[in-house]
């Protein structure tokens, strides 16, 4: 093994309050996320960047990530500075052990950069993929009716809105944000509905336009979403349901959709892999983000081009963003640039 790797935790307030339905008490302010920056002392002058997300909801912690990682620079060993090289590395670093996103992203992101800037590559090259991919939506967390409404109209340029829901005002946010948005909304629960609460609800949710309902229900619920799904005219998106590949093949049948993340399955490589098989299964594909910066962000990016669906707004919702080089284009989707690696850089 030639690979060394240095994580740095960074704690980075957000422009507003982004809450969900499922958020640890006063969560919502600031996020917590992990710079890996990837070194080969056989290439000492390159250095490769990567960032993973630690979720709390699937056990991750910034300390949980470092535990796991020396496992996971044995298993990726010595790779070729080559696409073939890259693919088999990451293919080591998956298979290594289970769960754990949030590591594997950040070292599995943190390679691609770094075998694309020692191969001249970008790294939608290196995947084989073109890259242009869909718009990105702009996602709004729970608020008074009122304050997500005004919130929506600041951002009433994106051809998508995401409403958090799962709180006690659904509805009247909905509606208040159609009052003054008249693009595609989508609702994403994460896991605070009932049953029969959503089969309530499904008939004004067609009614205001919604384009896709995801993760209505709890993790385990799969009887309830294809109950849901069985009834519902509107896609049914699971995404804290499905984590990882293995997740795909006992949702079929269960939903419409799957929401495929860096952070839950372990970065581009697996996301990639991911969202093929999600394709070949027969789901429509989201891919979509955490509160990353742009450095995670433009490695989603580089498989945007493999989803019908696009929610990676993660360096939009932050403060100030650490990193620079990945821009959005007027029409909302990521333009990549044509520089080796992930073509993002730390800014001074």
């Amino acid at each position: 093994m030639t690979l060394s790797i240095r994580h740095e935790v960074l704690r980075l307030p957000l422009a507003q309050p982004f809450r969900i339905s499922r958020a640890d008490p006063g969560a919502g302010d600031e996020v917590t996320t992990v710079i890996a920056e990837l070194r080969d002392e056989r290439f000492p002058d390159v250095v490769g960047l990567g960032e993973g997300y630690p979720n709390r909801f699937f056990g991750e912690t910034p300390a949980t990530m470092a535990a796991v990682t020396p496992v996971l620079l044995e298993a990726a060993g010595s790779p070729e500075p080559t696409a073939d090289g890259l693919r088999a590395a990451s293919e080591r670093v998956e298979a290594a052990i289970r769960w754990h996103g949030a590591a594997k992203c950040a070292l599995d992101t943190a390679l691609h950069d770094l075998v694309g800037k020692l191969a001249g590559e970008p790294v939608h090259r290196l995947l084989g993929l073109p890259a242009e991919g869909p718009p990105t939506d702009f996602s709004l967390g729970l608020d008074e009716p009122a304050v997500v409404a005004e919130r929506a109209r600041a951002v009433a340029g994106f051809p998508a809105i995401k409403i958090k829901v799962g709180g006690e005002a659904d509805l009247p946010t909905l509606e208040a944000v159609r009052a003054v948005y008249d693009g595609a909304l989508r609702v994403d629960a994460n896991t605070g509905w009932s049953l029969d609460g959503a089969r309530a609800l499904l008939p004004r949710l067609v009614e205001l336009g919604v384009e896709l309902i995801e993760q209505p229900f709890p993790v385990g619920r799969l009887d309830w979403l294809a109950d849901l799904q069985a009834f519902s005219p509107l896609p049914i998106v699971a995404d804290e349901s499905c984590v990882e590949p293995a997740d795909l093949e006992r949702l079929v049948g269960a939903c419409a959709g799957v929401n495929v993340k860096l952070a839950k399955c372990g970065g581009p490589g697996p996301a990639v892999r991911m969202l093929r098989q999600a394709t070949e299964l027969g789901f429509r594909a989201f891919l979509g983000c955490m509160e990353e910066t742009s450095l995670g962000i433009a490695a989603a990016a580089a498989a945007a081009s493999l989803a019908e669906w696009v929610d990676l707004d993660g360096p939009l919702l932050l403060a100030a963003d650490p990193f620079e080089g990945l821009a959005l284009g007027a029409d909302h989707r990521w333009q990549l640039a044509d520089r080796p690696g992930l073509g993002v850089s730390r800014r001074p």
